[in-house]
């Protein structure tokens, strides 16, 4: 099973104010050896802009046992957190996993996503937290 990860779930790993979000992604993280996982260009740049240094570092290393999906010309007509979702489909990711609440992981988006694959004859991606996949 292939599975997409956003930044998001990435610092999860490292975000002390939220105890049960880690806690819960620390236990996804733990399942990983089951699924093949992949992240984007995109979550490399955001990655990047990490204004803590040893933050961002611990981010590179987690990043750099994944796989890492190009931006290509089909997903570069989405903007901001639809590039994630975007990379995630034309790659046909099986899973979504992220914490952003207000733009992935909503009925509407979920919604959206599933009609436009639809229309468009491309492969279905669930997209979910990493609580929903322990």
């Amino acid at each position: 099973m292939k599975i997409y990860l956003d930044t998001s779930v990435i610092s999860a790993l490292f975000d002390e104010r939220n105890p049960e979000r880690k806690a819960l992604t620390e236990e996804f993280f733990s399942t990983l050896s089951s699924y093949k996982v992949y992240v984007s260009e995109l979550t490399l740049a955001e990655i990047e802009k990490t204004p803590d240094p040893s933050l961002r570092e611990k981010m590179r290393e987690i990043v750099s046992l994944f796989s890492v999906l190009e931006i290509d010309e089909k997903a570069e007509k989405y903007m901001e957190d639809a590039y994630h979702i975007a990379v995630a489909v034309v790659n046909e990711m099986d899973y979504l996993l992220s914490w952003n609440f207000r733009h992935i992981v909503r009925k509407t988006t979920k919604d959206i996503v599933r009609m436009v694959n639809t229309l468009k004859n491309l492969k279905h991606v669930e997209i979910i937290t990493p609580g929903e996949m322990v």
